[in-house]
């Protein structure tokens, strides 16, 4: 009768490690498509300017740019042609929203600020969480954050920051993957059933670090704990180090509208102290924040598609 060989723990670790990539890896998933792309989708509405989404296009392809890039670089990020990237930099530099040295390299001016204040003036989610925010960030002497969910990202609509501890510069108007984030999972939970699984379907999960849930179905069952918790806390998920906790953030009747988070560094919050000292503090600003928002003060329902996916 023949010895039955045990696995050592190293050939263990390597075949968990292979299974999670098998898991990871998505499934006939469709490429993503470009910005060019998903205006093109929407051409054919008669009501759609074609002109007006190319813009704005081009002004959110600078988000992406430390340095001043020149047409061909947007025109790569875009997926449009130089010549609509030419156009779109020339009516944007005579409005004074962009402007070059060279005629080579652009740059956007700090006009194209008042786009973004002018949301940040009129939406009651911005303007009535940052005293609250900050009071909480004082408390806690950590970063404090409010994000709603936009697609398959997360969105940062108010941030009182105390100390960087990402790599990653966060602002307001700054996105990250929701599916691997504290505040994307407790947005993610609130929405139902069906459309959750749709919505899981679409999506592309990256492992940005060996505690990853890079899972679709992991990330499914992990989704309704957090739903009946009232709060997630995500270990590491997304950066090594940084740990965060979220509590939804409802309106006055009730509806989720964004997430309400603080981060840390994990060598100097234990999962403990985030569980009695943080979550108590942050479900306070939560109910506090509640009362003063009236209801859709949010952004557009986030049960929807990945932004992908959106418009096909």
């Amino acid at each position: 009768m023949g010895t039955v060989r045990t696995r050592s723990k190293p050939e263990r670790r390597q075949n968990r490690q292979e299974e999670n990539r098998r898991e990871a890896a998505p499934r006939n998933a469709a490429p993503p498509l470009t910005p060019a792309a998903r205006i093109e989708t929407l051409a054919g509405d008669p009501s759609f300017m074609t002109s007006l989404a190319r813009g704005l296009t081009v002004i959110e392809a600078f988000s992406g740019n430390r340095h001043h890039p020149t047409t061909s670089v947007l025109s790569a990020q875009t997926g449009l042609s130089r010549a609509a990237v030419h156009r779109c930099l020339y009516t944007l530099r005579r409005l004074g929203f962009v402007d070059s040295d060279d005629e080579r390299h652009f740059y956007l001016r700090p006009s194209v600020l008042s786009l973004g204040y002018s949301y940040l003036y009129s939406a009651p989610l911005a303007s009535a969480t940052q005293p609250v925010l900050e009071r909480v960030s004082r408390f806690l002497h950590e970063s404090c954050s409010i994000a709603t969910l936009e697609g398959d990202s997360i969105v940062y609509v108010a941030r009182s920051p105390v100390t960087r501890i990402m790599s990653v510069d966060l602002r307001v108007g700054s996105r990250l993957p929701a599916f691997c984030t504290s505040m994307g999972r407790v947005l993610l939970a609130s929405v139902s059933p069906e459309k959750l699984r749709a919505y899981v379907a679409q999506l592309t999960l990256t492992r940005y670090t060996d505690r990853t849930i890079a899972s679709k179905e992991k990330l499914l069952r992990s989704l309704p704990l957090v739903e009946r918790a009232g709060y997630a806390i995500v270990d590491q998920e997304f950066e090594i180090g940084l740990r965060s906790i979220a509590v939804p953030l409802r309106d006055s009747s009730g509806t989720v509208v964004a997430a309400l988070n603080a981060s840390t560094h994990a060598q100097r919050i234990s999962l403990q102290e985030m569980q009695t000292r943080f979550l108590p503090a942050l479900q306070a600003a939560a109910q506090e924040l509640s009362l003063l928002l009236a209801p859709e003060a949010g952004a557009r329902s986030f049960a929807l598609a990945p932004a992908h996916q959106n418009d096909r």
